[in-house]
């Protein structure tokens, strides 16, 4: 079995979402823990219910930074992961501890990176005048959001969007292409490299794309 530790901040949907995946059978998971920054995160109620050990350690505990993030995924080696999930968890990882960890944290992102890292991704969309938005799974690197991209999906953006409905029906999309994404990769089919993401063992030079049928695919 492939064992993700999962980290989040707040209500933790995408947490949910893998979650009824993996009990559903529909992704050769098994989630050993859920870590949060916010004691009050409602994920961490949400593994509790589902009888996952729920852990939040407060930064303010620690001196600064890199201590931090050090304890956090010090508590996460404890489940032996093979992977880290990154679902809405809204804090910077020090670089050292990240290149520790290479190839074995990915994140979503509600955006089409490399468009808008960061914060605020739906409203810079929208003032951007895009036609498109979406979100992205990504392998984390020292780079803020800036990883090698695995996949991404796609939204039309409407006209009278406001950045709150478009966070709202991208949402249920994001759950999609993360399970799609951690599908392939308990699976053995995506993997990080020197060459960045591989597929199948060969380079992946652009990220895959969920297609309407549910599956990703290459463009």
């Amino acid at each position: 079995m492939f064992d993700i530790v999962v980290f989040a901040s707040g209500r933790g949907s995408n947490f949910a979402a893998l979650l009824a995946a993996q009990n559903r059978g529909d992704l050769p998971i098994r989630i050993r823990a859920l870590l949060s920054d916010k004691a009050k995160a409602a994920a961490l109620d949400i593994a509790r219910s589902a009888d996952i050990p729920a852990i939040a350690l407060s930064p303010r505990d620690y001196p600064d930074r890199l201590s931090f993030d050090r304890a956090m995924f010090a508590r996460a080696a404890e489940f032996h992961p093979d992977l880290i999930a990154l679902t809405g968890y809204m804090r910077v990882i020090d670089s050292a501890v990240i290149e520790q960890w290479r190839g074995k944290v990915v994140n979503i992102h509600p955006s089409l990176l490399p468009k808008y890292p960061g914060l605020q991704t739906h409203q810079r969309a929208l003032d951007a005048g895009d036609a498109q938005h979406g979100a992205s799974v990504h392998f984390v690197t020292a780079e803020l959001d800036g990883g090698p991209v695995i996949a991404q999906i796609e939204l039309a953006i409407q006209a009278g969007d406001s950045a709150e409905n478009l966070a709202a029906r991208l949402l249920p999309l994001e759950h999609r292409l993360l399970i799609a994404t951690l599908d392939l990769i308990a699976r053995g089919s995506i993997a990080f490299s020197a060459d960045g993401v591989t597929l199948d063992g060969r380079p992946q030079r652009v990220p895959l794309q969920f297609n309407e049928s549910g599956t990703l695919q290459v463009t």
